[in-house]
């Protein structure tokens, strides 16, 4: 496989287009994540109602409110909220994105689509897991205590974390990637084979 070849030359068109697709990300999150915020909303109203009363986003941190109490008197005003930068769990949307650009199969903006829609709710795992993992696991023994969580509701917590971080931002995209140009892939084989056996 030389430079010239089909693989190298896509490779090389999508790493040009990474930055300009990271720049669009970073710079349109507010309105890119908003619809994670509202699923991280829904879900926690849902499935934490005591735990959770409101998620607020600015830009693309979203500020948990929750019930939990910061000092040891329970029963003293003030609650605690917790930080989560989105931004941690959705760089896989550009990454997507420069190799839909990268491709430039027909279609393409139906692609992109497709791909933020199966991805934005993959960064609402990441950030309910990084929250609860503030709470159950990373805050004082206090806070956690107020949480309820069980030790094996913790471990949970904890495996979901790390999956949420290290796994699924970079691997949902290119699951989608493949899953929606695989004619594209399948001539790029074909061209690689061609390659090949003209050497």
């Amino acid at each position: 496989m030389t430079l010239s070849g089909p693989v190298p030359r896509f490779v090389l068109k999508a790493i040009a287009w990474l930055p300009l697709a990271f720049a669009v990300w970073y710079f349109t999150a507010p309105v890119l994540l908003w619809p994670a915020k509202l699923l991280a909303q829904g879900i926690a109203r849902v499935g934490l109602p005591g735990l959770v009363s409101s998620v607020e986003q600015s830009g693309a941190i979203y500020t948990f409110a929750t019930t939990l109490k910061p000092g040891a008197a329970l029963t003293a005003s003030g609650t605690i909220a917790v930080d989560v930068n989105a931004l941690l769990y959705a760089f896989g949307l550009p990454l997507f994105a420069a190799l839909v650009l990268a491709a430039r199969e027909p279609g393409w903006q139906r692609k992109l689509a497709i791909g933020y829609l199966v991805i934005i709710p993959f960064v609402t795992w990441g950030v309910l897991a990084d929250f609860l993992k503030n709470v159950a696991i990373t805050g004082s023994p206090l806070i956690a205590s107020q949480t309820g969580f069980a030790a094996w509701q913790r471990e949970l917590i904890a495996f979901a974390f790390q999956f949420g971080s290290l796994i699924l931002p970079t691997v949902v995209p290119a699951v989608v990637w493949v899953a929606t140009h695989r004619a594209f892939l399948e001539r790029l084989r074909e061209a690689g084979d061609g390659t090949a056996a003209a050497r």
